[in-house]
Protein backbone atom coordinates (compact mmCIF):
# COMPACT_ATOMS: atom_id res chain seq x y z
CA UNK A 1 0.00 0.00 0.00
CA UNK A 2 1.52 3.28 -0.96
CA UNK A 3 1.87 5.81 1.87
CA UNK A 4 -1.08 8.01 3.20
CA UNK A 5 -0.68 11.62 3.80
CA UNK A 6 -1.29 12.31 7.75
CA UNK A 7 -3.47 14.94 6.59
CA UNK A 8 -6.21 15.51 3.48
CA UNK A 9 -4.74 16.94 0.21
CA UNK A 10 -6.23 19.97 0.14
CA UNK A 11 -7.45 20.35 -3.98
CA UNK A 12 -6.94 23.51 -5.48
CA UNK A 13 -10.46 25.37 -6.38
CA UNK A 14 -9.07 27.10 -8.98
CA UNK A 15 -7.46 23.73 -11.04
CA UNK A 16 -4.65 25.89 -11.75
CA UNK A 17 -2.57 22.96 -12.13
CA UNK A 18 -4.98 20.38 -12.19
CA UNK A 19 -2.30 17.42 -13.87
CA UNK A 20 0.25 18.23 -11.20
CA UNK A 21 -2.42 17.67 -8.35
CA UNK A 22 -3.69 14.40 -10.25
CA UNK A 23 -0.28 13.03 -10.61
CA UNK A 24 0.34 13.38 -6.73
CA UNK A 25 -3.17 11.91 -5.86
CA UNK A 26 -1.90 8.60 -7.78
CA UNK A 27 1.40 8.30 -5.98
CA UNK A 28 -0.40 7.40 -2.76
CA UNK A 29 -2.13 4.58 -4.61
CA UNK A 30 -6.10 3.68 -5.56
CA UNK A 31 -7.72 6.14 -2.97
CA UNK A 32 -5.92 9.38 -1.05
CA UNK A 33 -8.48 11.17 1.14
CA UNK A 34 -8.82 15.09 0.08
CA UNK A 35 -10.34 18.29 1.61
CA UNK A 36 -12.53 19.47 -1.58
CA UNK A 37 -13.50 23.10 -0.19
CA UNK A 38 -13.72 21.72 3.57
CA UNK A 39 -15.19 18.57 3.09
CA UNK A 40 -13.10 15.52 3.53
CA UNK A 41 -13.54 12.55 0.62
CA UNK A 42 -11.90 9.98 -0.40
CA UNK A 43 -10.38 10.73 -4.08
CA UNK A 44 -10.55 7.37 -6.53
CA UNK A 45 -7.71 7.54 -8.76
CA UNK A 46 -7.40 4.14 -10.00
CA UNK A 47 -9.11 2.90 -13.00
CA UNK A 48 -9.95 -0.56 -12.07
CA UNK A 49 -10.88 0.49 -8.44
CA UNK A 50 -13.29 3.01 -9.60
CA UNK A 51 -14.98 1.33 -12.45
CA UNK A 52 -15.97 -1.27 -9.49
CA UNK A 53 -17.02 1.13 -6.67
CA UNK A 54 -19.21 2.86 -9.68
CA UNK A 55 -20.85 -0.37 -10.54
CA UNK A 56 -21.04 -1.05 -7.21
CA UNK A 57 -24.48 -1.30 -4.60
CA UNK A 58 -22.12 -0.67 -1.64
CA UNK A 59 -21.65 3.22 -3.21
CA UNK A 60 -24.12 5.68 -3.39
CA UNK A 61 -25.30 9.14 -4.49
CA UNK A 62 -27.77 9.63 -2.33
CA UNK A 63 -26.17 11.45 0.22
CA UNK A 64 -29.86 12.06 2.32
CA UNK A 65 -29.47 8.30 2.68
CA UNK A 66 -26.48 7.73 3.21
CA UNK A 67 -24.25 10.39 4.32
CA UNK A 68 -24.20 11.31 8.11
CA UNK A 69 -23.32 15.02 7.18
CA UNK A 70 -25.72 15.62 4.82
CA UNK A 71 -27.96 18.17 6.79
CA UNK A 72 -24.74 20.06 8.46
CA UNK A 73 -22.93 20.08 5.41
CA UNK A 74 -25.62 21.60 3.22
CA UNK A 75 -25.76 24.65 4.69
CA UNK A 76 -22.30 25.87 4.40
CA UNK A 77 -20.77 23.82 1.75
CA UNK A 78 -20.26 25.68 -1.78
CA UNK A 79 -21.01 22.60 -3.88
CA UNK A 80 -24.64 21.71 -1.77
CA UNK A 81 -26.08 22.25 -4.85
CA UNK A 82 -24.07 18.82 -6.13
CA UNK A 83 -25.33 16.48 -3.62
CA UNK A 84 -28.66 18.58 -2.50
CA UNK A 85 -30.94 18.42 -6.00
CA UNK A 86 -33.32 15.56 -6.56
CA UNK A 87 -33.04 13.88 -9.96
CA UNK A 88 -31.15 11.00 -11.25
CA UNK A 89 -27.65 12.24 -10.58
CA UNK A 90 -28.33 11.67 -7.00
CA UNK A 91 -30.67 9.32 -7.00
CA UNK A 92 -29.81 5.29 -5.55
CA UNK A 93 -31.77 2.15 -6.17
CA UNK A 94 -35.40 2.41 -7.51
CA UNK A 95 -35.51 6.04 -7.53
CA UNK A 96 -32.82 5.93 -9.78
CA UNK A 97 -34.35 3.43 -12.31
CA UNK A 98 -37.35 5.80 -12.13
CA UNK A 99 -36.10 8.72 -13.12
CA UNK A 100 -33.83 7.26 -15.82
CA UNK A 101 -36.43 5.43 -17.03
CA UNK A 102 -38.23 9.16 -17.43
CA UNK A 103 -35.46 10.82 -18.96
CA UNK A 104 -34.51 8.16 -20.81
CA UNK A 105 -36.66 9.26 -24.31
CA UNK A 106 -35.44 12.68 -25.09
CA UNK A 107 -31.36 10.65 -25.42
CA UNK A 108 -32.75 7.96 -27.31
CA UNK A 109 -30.20 6.79 -30.40
CA UNK A 110 -33.50 7.79 -32.70
CA UNK A 111 -33.71 11.55 -31.43
CA UNK A 112 -29.67 12.10 -31.20
CA UNK A 113 -29.86 11.04 -34.38
CA UNK A 114 -32.53 13.41 -35.61
CA UNK A 115 -30.94 16.14 -34.29
CA UNK A 116 -27.23 15.91 -36.84
CA UNK A 117 -29.12 18.17 -39.17
CA UNK A 118 -29.90 20.81 -36.15
CA UNK A 119 -26.43 20.87 -35.05
CA UNK A 120 -24.78 20.78 -38.87
CA UNK A 121 -27.26 23.61 -39.08
CA UNK A 122 -26.59 25.42 -36.06
CA UNK A 123 -22.62 25.23 -36.38
CA UNK A 124 -22.82 26.16 -40.20
CA UNK A 125 -24.57 29.57 -38.97
CA UNK A 126 -21.86 30.11 -36.41
CA UNK A 127 -18.95 29.48 -38.73
CA UNK A 128 -21.18 32.00 -40.81
CA UNK A 129 -20.92 34.87 -38.37
CA UNK A 130 -17.12 33.82 -37.46
CA UNK A 131 -15.90 34.63 -41.20
CA UNK A 132 -17.72 38.01 -41.08
CA UNK A 133 -15.85 39.07 -37.78
CA UNK A 134 -13.88 42.17 -38.61
CA UNK A 135 -11.08 41.00 -36.23
CA UNK A 136 -8.41 39.09 -36.71
CA UNK A 137 -8.00 37.29 -33.41
CA UNK A 138 -11.22 35.61 -31.87
CA UNK A 139 -12.28 33.55 -29.00
CA UNK A 140 -13.38 30.51 -29.96
CA UNK A 141 -14.38 29.29 -26.93
CA UNK A 142 -16.97 32.16 -27.13
CA UNK A 143 -17.82 32.01 -30.44
CA UNK A 144 -18.22 28.54 -31.01
CA UNK A 145 -17.75 26.00 -28.05
CA UNK A 146 -20.42 28.11 -26.01
CA UNK A 147 -23.39 28.72 -28.10
CA UNK A 148 -23.34 25.44 -30.04
CA UNK A 149 -24.48 23.30 -26.92
CA UNK A 150 -26.65 26.37 -25.25
CA UNK A 151 -28.66 26.14 -28.69
CA UNK A 152 -28.62 22.71 -28.94
CA UNK A 153 -29.74 21.97 -25.39
CA UNK A 154 -32.11 24.82 -25.64
CA UNK A 155 -33.56 22.90 -28.89
CA UNK A 156 -34.00 19.85 -27.23
CA UNK A 157 -35.76 21.21 -23.84
CA UNK A 158 -37.65 24.06 -25.19
CA UNK A 159 -35.70 27.04 -23.73
CA UNK A 160 -36.73 30.16 -25.51
CA UNK A 161 -33.77 31.91 -27.14
CA UNK A 162 -34.03 34.54 -25.17
CA UNK A 163 -33.51 32.76 -22.08
CA UNK A 164 -30.03 31.10 -23.09
CA UNK A 165 -27.90 33.32 -22.53
CA UNK A 166 -29.31 33.40 -18.44
CA UNK A 167 -29.24 30.19 -18.11
CA UNK A 168 -25.64 29.96 -19.34
CA UNK A 169 -24.35 32.59 -17.13
CA UNK A 170 -25.31 30.38 -14.07
CA UNK A 171 -24.66 27.22 -14.79
CA UNK A 172 -21.39 28.55 -15.46
CA UNK A 173 -21.41 29.77 -11.81
CA UNK A 174 -22.65 26.10 -10.70
CA UNK A 175 -19.59 24.57 -12.09
CA UNK A 176 -16.99 27.90 -10.46
CA UNK A 177 -15.82 25.66 -7.27
CA UNK A 178 -13.93 29.72 -6.44
CA UNK A 179 -17.44 31.14 -5.68
CA UNK A 180 -17.99 31.41 -1.98
CA UNK A 181 -21.19 29.21 0.06
CA UNK A 182 -22.78 33.01 -0.32
CA UNK A 183 -22.08 33.56 -3.89
CA UNK A 184 -23.27 29.84 -4.63
CA UNK A 185 -26.42 30.63 -3.14
CA UNK A 186 -27.09 33.43 -4.65
CA UNK A 187 -26.67 31.87 -8.04
CA UNK A 188 -28.56 28.80 -7.15
CA UNK A 189 -31.69 31.09 -6.13
CA UNK A 190 -31.58 32.86 -9.70
CA UNK A 191 -30.97 29.15 -11.03
CA UNK A 192 -34.32 28.18 -9.69
CA UNK A 193 -35.95 30.93 -10.59
CA UNK A 194 -35.21 30.64 -14.10
CA UNK A 195 -36.19 27.03 -13.96
CA UNK A 196 -39.81 27.95 -12.52
CA UNK A 197 -39.87 30.47 -15.45
CA UNK A 198 -39.02 27.90 -18.04
CA UNK A 199 -42.09 25.14 -16.41
CA UNK A 200 -44.36 28.09 -16.69
CA UNK A 201 -43.86 29.19 -20.08
CA UNK A 202 -43.72 25.49 -21.33
CA UNK A 203 -47.24 24.82 -18.94
CA UNK A 204 -48.82 27.40 -20.77
CA UNK A 205 -47.44 26.44 -24.48
CA UNK A 206 -46.51 22.77 -24.33
CA UNK A 207 -44.60 21.87 -27.54
CA UNK A 208 -42.13 19.05 -28.19
CA UNK A 209 -39.82 19.32 -26.09
CA UNK A 210 -38.17 17.30 -23.19
CA UNK A 211 -39.21 19.72 -20.63
CA UNK A 212 -43.36 19.91 -21.91
CA UNK A 213 -43.17 15.96 -22.05
CA UNK A 214 -41.74 16.31 -18.20
CA UNK A 215 -44.29 18.40 -17.23
CA UNK A 216 -46.76 16.74 -18.84
CA UNK A 217 -45.86 13.22 -16.98
CA UNK A 218 -45.75 15.38 -13.79
CA UNK A 219 -49.07 16.71 -14.07
CA UNK A 220 -50.96 14.07 -14.88
CA UNK A 221 -49.63 11.35 -12.40
CA UNK A 222 -48.98 14.23 -9.80
CA UNK A 223 -46.26 13.57 -6.43
CA UNK A 224 -47.43 9.76 -6.22
CA UNK A 225 -46.38 9.13 -9.61
CA UNK A 226 -43.85 9.93 -12.50
CA UNK A 227 -41.85 12.97 -10.83
CA UNK A 228 -42.52 15.44 -7.65
CA UNK A 229 -42.17 19.06 -8.33
CA UNK A 230 -38.94 19.01 -7.04
CA UNK A 231 -37.71 16.40 -9.06
CA UNK A 232 -39.25 17.71 -12.29
CA UNK A 233 -36.98 20.90 -11.21
CA UNK A 234 -33.63 19.14 -10.73
CA UNK A 235 -33.96 16.98 -13.72
CA UNK A 236 -34.27 20.17 -15.65
CA UNK A 237 -31.38 21.31 -13.99
CA UNK A 238 -29.38 18.44 -14.59
CA UNK A 239 -30.45 18.05 -18.30
CA UNK A 240 -29.32 21.81 -19.06
CA UNK A 241 -26.51 21.75 -16.98
CA UNK A 242 -24.82 18.34 -18.19
CA UNK A 243 -26.01 18.71 -21.45
CA UNK A 244 -24.30 22.17 -21.93
CA UNK A 245 -21.02 22.77 -19.59
CA UNK A 246 -19.33 19.31 -20.54
CA UNK A 247 -19.79 20.29 -24.00
CA UNK A 248 -18.23 23.38 -24.24
CA UNK A 249 -14.97 21.69 -22.18
CA UNK A 250 -15.29 18.98 -24.87
CA UNK A 251 -15.37 21.65 -28.02
CA UNK A 252 -12.43 23.17 -26.61
CA UNK A 253 -9.96 20.93 -25.37
CA UNK A 254 -9.98 19.47 -28.91
CA UNK A 255 -9.75 22.74 -31.00
CA UNK A 256 -6.68 23.44 -28.61
CA UNK A 257 -5.04 19.49 -28.58
CA UNK A 258 -5.53 19.68 -32.87
CA UNK A 259 -3.75 23.07 -32.85
CA UNK A 260 -0.91 21.93 -30.86
CA UNK A 261 -0.69 18.88 -32.30
CA UNK A 262 -0.43 19.48 -35.96
CA UNK A 263 0.71 15.91 -36.70
CA UNK A 264 -2.68 14.35 -35.48
CA UNK A 265 -4.98 16.46 -37.66
CA UNK A 266 -2.69 15.48 -39.94
CA UNK A 267 -3.60 11.87 -39.49
CA UNK A 268 -7.06 13.20 -39.94
CA UNK A 269 -6.59 14.89 -43.00
CA UNK A 270 -4.80 12.43 -44.80
CA UNK A 271 -7.88 9.83 -43.75
CA UNK A 272 -5.70 7.88 -41.19
CA UNK A 273 -8.27 8.52 -38.17
CA UNK A 274 -10.96 9.96 -38.08
CA UNK A 275 -12.89 12.99 -35.82
CA UNK A 276 -14.57 10.36 -33.23
CA UNK A 277 -10.98 9.47 -32.67
CA UNK A 278 -10.43 12.93 -31.87
CA UNK A 279 -13.19 13.12 -29.93
CA UNK A 280 -12.25 10.07 -27.95
CA UNK A 281 -8.68 10.77 -27.05
CA UNK A 282 -9.78 14.81 -26.09
CA UNK A 283 -12.15 12.93 -23.99
CA UNK A 284 -9.84 10.52 -21.93
CA UNK A 285 -6.56 12.89 -21.81
CA UNK A 286 -9.18 16.43 -21.01
CA UNK A 287 -11.95 14.96 -19.88
CA UNK A 288 -15.02 17.97 -19.66
CA UNK A 289 -15.03 17.03 -15.69
CA UNK A 290 -11.72 16.22 -13.80
CA UNK A 291 -13.81 14.74 -10.55
CA UNK A 292 -16.93 14.39 -9.77
CA UNK A 293 -18.55 15.27 -6.25
CA UNK A 294 -20.10 12.91 -4.91
CA UNK A 295 -20.75 9.28 -3.56
CA UNK A 296 -21.10 7.35 -0.32
CA UNK A 297 -20.43 4.09 1.30
CA UNK A 298 -23.66 2.83 1.72
CA UNK A 299 -21.06 -0.03 4.05
CA UNK A 300 -17.81 -0.65 4.62
CA UNK A 301 -15.98 -0.90 1.27
CA UNK A 302 -12.82 -3.07 1.38
CA UNK A 303 -10.28 -1.94 -1.23
CA UNK A 304 -7.84 -4.16 -2.92
CA UNK A 305 -5.06 -2.83 -1.25
CA UNK A 306 -6.44 -3.00 2.55
CA UNK A 307 -7.32 0.28 2.90
CA UNK A 308 -11.54 0.32 3.97
CA UNK A 309 -13.88 3.29 3.29
CA UNK A 310 -16.02 3.50 6.20
CA UNK A 311 -19.57 3.22 5.68
CA UNK A 312 -20.81 6.73 5.70
CA UNK A 313 -18.10 8.10 4.14
CA UNK A 314 -17.62 10.53 0.56
CA UNK A 315 -16.02 8.96 -2.18
CA UNK A 316 -14.79 11.53 -5.15
CA UNK A 317 -14.70 10.09 -8.29
CA UNK A 318 -11.72 11.25 -9.83
CA UNK A 319 -11.82 11.03 -13.80
CA UNK A 320 -8.90 12.76 -14.87
CA UNK A 321 -6.88 11.40 -13.01
CA UNK A 322 -8.10 7.94 -13.68
CA UNK A 323 -8.02 8.05 -17.50
CA UNK A 324 -4.27 9.12 -17.01
CA UNK A 325 -3.41 6.03 -15.24
CA UNK A 326 -0.10 4.58 -16.27
CA UNK A 327 -1.59 1.27 -15.87
CA UNK A 328 -4.09 1.35 -18.33
CA UNK A 329 -2.74 3.23 -21.09
CA UNK A 330 1.02 3.49 -22.38
CA UNK A 331 2.53 6.77 -22.80
CA UNK A 332 -0.87 8.18 -21.08
CA UNK A 333 -0.04 11.91 -21.15
CA UNK A 334 0.30 12.23 -24.67
CA UNK A 335 -2.22 12.84 -27.36
CA UNK A 336 -2.70 10.53 -29.80
CA UNK A 337 -5.98 9.75 -31.78
CA UNK A 338 -4.69 6.61 -33.55
CA UNK A 339 -4.23 5.47 -29.51
CA UNK A 340 -5.71 1.33 -30.21
CA UNK A 341 -7.29 1.27 -26.57
CA UNK A 342 -9.54 4.43 -26.50
CA UNK A 343 -11.33 3.75 -23.21
CA UNK A 344 -12.13 6.24 -20.82
CA UNK A 345 -14.46 7.20 -18.10
CA UNK A 346 -15.26 10.60 -18.99
CA UNK A 347 -19.04 9.57 -19.08
CA UNK A 348 -18.91 7.78 -15.83
CA UNK A 349 -19.13 4.03 -15.93
CA UNK A 350 -21.96 1.70 -14.78
CA UNK A 351 -25.86 3.08 -13.80
CA UNK A 352 -25.38 6.62 -14.12
CA UNK A 353 -23.46 6.35 -17.08
CA UNK A 354 -24.03 9.51 -18.59
CA UNK A 355 -27.52 9.34 -20.88
CA UNK A 356 -26.54 12.69 -22.50
CA UNK A 357 -22.86 10.89 -24.21
CA UNK A 358 -24.11 10.20 -27.69
CA UNK A 359 -25.43 13.66 -28.02
CA UNK A 360 -22.16 15.39 -26.47
CA UNK A 361 -20.16 13.27 -29.19
CA UNK A 362 -22.15 14.00 -32.00
CA UNK A 363 -22.23 17.86 -31.11
CA UNK A 364 -18.57 17.38 -30.87
CA UNK A 365 -17.55 15.80 -33.99
CA UNK A 366 -19.76 17.62 -36.29
CA UNK A 367 -18.40 20.87 -35.11
CA UNK A 368 -14.96 20.20 -35.45
CA UNK A 369 -15.49 18.86 -39.10
CA UNK A 370 -16.99 21.57 -40.07
CA UNK A 371 -14.93 24.35 -38.03
CA UNK A 372 -11.46 22.53 -40.31
CA UNK A 373 -12.90 22.47 -43.44
CA UNK A 374 -13.94 25.82 -43.09
CA UNK A 375 -10.81 27.10 -41.75
CA UNK A 376 -8.12 24.78 -42.53
CA UNK A 377 -5.83 27.77 -41.76
CA UNK A 378 -6.92 27.85 -37.69
CA UNK A 379 -4.09 28.48 -35.05
CA UNK A 380 -4.10 29.65 -31.78
CA UNK A 381 -3.20 33.27 -31.26
CA UNK A 382 -1.15 33.20 -27.97
CA UNK A 383 1.07 29.85 -27.21
CA UNK A 384 -0.40 27.63 -25.87
CA UNK A 385 0.89 28.07 -22.23
CA UNK A 386 -0.88 31.30 -22.01
CA UNK A 387 -4.29 29.83 -22.28
CA UNK A 388 -5.48 29.67 -18.57
CA UNK A 389 -8.25 27.29 -16.85
CA UNK A 390 -10.87 27.72 -15.86
CA UNK A 391 -11.22 28.30 -12.55
CA UNK A 392 -12.74 24.68 -11.20
CA UNK A 393 -11.59 21.64 -10.27
CA UNK A 394 -14.78 20.47 -11.75
CA UNK A 395 -14.78 21.74 -14.75
CA UNK A 396 -11.99 21.18 -17.16
CA UNK A 397 -11.77 23.93 -19.88
CA UNK A 398 -10.07 26.89 -20.51
CA UNK A 399 -11.44 30.97 -19.90
CA UNK A 400 -10.44 31.67 -23.30
CA UNK A 401 -9.50 29.88 -26.56
CA UNK A 402 -7.80 33.08 -28.44
CA UNK A 403 -7.15 32.16 -32.53
CA UNK A 404 -6.55 32.97 -35.99
CA UNK A 405 -8.81 31.89 -38.44
CA UNK A 406 -6.25 32.84 -41.54
CA UNK A 407 -2.38 32.82 -41.59
CA UNK A 408 -1.28 36.46 -41.08
CA UNK A 409 2.39 35.45 -39.79
CA UNK A 410 4.79 32.56 -38.31
CA UNK A 411 2.42 30.37 -36.55
CA UNK A 412 2.45 30.35 -32.50
CA UNK A 413 2.22 26.87 -30.80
Amino acid sequence: MAAQPTEPIVLDPTGADHHGEHRQLRAHGAAVRVDILGVTAWSITDPDVLKRLLKSKDVSKDGRAHWPDFQDVVQTWPLALWVGVQNMFTAYGADHRRLRRLVGPALSARRVDDLAGVVENIVAHLLDDIEALPEEVIDLRERLAYPLPIAVIGHLMGVPVDQREGFRAIVDGVFDTTLSAQEQEVNTSRLYAALDGLIAARRAEPGDDMTSLLIAARDEEGDGGGLSGAELRDTLLLMISAGYETTVNVIDQAVSLLLTHPEQLAHVRAGRADWSDVVEETLRLEPAVKHLPLRFAVTDVTLPDGQTIARGEAILASYAAANRHPRWHDDADTFDIRRPEQDHLAFGHGIHFCLGAPLARLEVAISLRMLFTRFPELHLAVPAGQLEPLGSLISNGHRQLPVRCRLTGPRRT
